[in-house]
């Protein structure tokens, strides 16, 4: 399928690791300029090097989504070098733990009200400055990654920060949407990425098994028998960011290899 995605302007946030960069990696793939974000500079080098591989226009811009000026400059550096942003992915966040979460009556203030600088209102802070852009223009799409902890209750903080991630996607979905400008949400699972090693030592050092018996027993949580990788998740990232999703607004779309026993409709 072609997604139309050639000479698109695609800003990815948290784009320097993980989701981020496999998102960062499929658009430039399929024909996007991708202007790329994180706070570490070395990191987002290394990464633009890495990308330049898909033969497209790669911007490395250090900015911290947790300020708004912070934001906004590098909004206005996109525009400047890219001449606009068709295309924003919001993936700068912390990840989510997969040890033992702390119990939900003695989580501290100051926990939650980081998740919610970093992943609700910065996410935030990025749509609002190219929602201007974008409707002006008549078209554009935002994906923000968020995570199937907005499904269940065993942690606080993921599952708060996520839920609040969905909500504020299906309000700018409702606002934007009939201006042309597409706002959907991704769920992923437990992703492989370059944390994965670390995770299934750490497991298997906890429950006293092989790592090659960890790495199954965190495969047993997905209806496919494995961990969904970032690429994979990328994927769906992409097709969300074309023209052809136009059918998808406002809604939560998982892609974390499927949970079992459960029906979501």
């Amino acid at each position: 399928m072609d997604l139309h995605l050639t000479g698109r302007r695609a800003i990815v946030t948290g784009g320097s690791r993980g989701i981020g960069l496999a998102v960062a990696a499929a658009l430039a793939a399929e024909g996007c300029a991708v202007a790329i974000v994180s706070r570490g500079k070395e990191a987002l080098d290394e990464a633009a090097a890495r990308l330049t591989a898909h033969g497209t226009r790669i911007v490395p811009l250090v900015a911290d989504t947790t300020d708004d000026a912070s934001v906004r400059a590098m909004v206005d550096e996109v525009v400047t070098t890219l001449g606009g942003v068709d295309i924003l992915v919001n993936a700068a966040a912390e990840p989510a733990s997969s040890g033992a979460q702390a119990a939900a009556s003695t989580t501290g203030d100051d926990v939650m009200r980081e998740q919610f600088e970093t992943k609700v209102l910065g996410y935030l802070r990025c749509a609002r400055a190219v929602a201007p852009l974008m409707t002006a223009q008549g078209w554009g799409r935002i994906v923000n990654i968020s995570g199937l902890n907005a499904r269940g209750s065993s942690s606080l903080v993921g599952s708060v920060r996520n839920v609040a991630v969905s909500a504020m996607t299906a309000a700018l979905a409702d606002e934007l949407g009939p201006q042309g400008v597409n706002v959907t949400v991704v769920h992923p699972g437990l992703t492989v990425t370059e944390r994965t090693p670390g995770m299934i030592a750490a497991k298997a050092a906890a429950d006293g098994t092989s790592e090659e018996e960890a790495e199954r027993a965190l495969g047993r949580t997905t209806t496919v028998g494995r961990m969904i990788t970032a690429e994979e998740v990328a994927d769906v990232v992409a097709f969300l960011a074309s023209p052809r999703s136009v059918a998808v607004n406002g809604d939560a779309v998982a892609a974390g290899g499927g949970q079992p026993g459960v029906t979501f409709y």
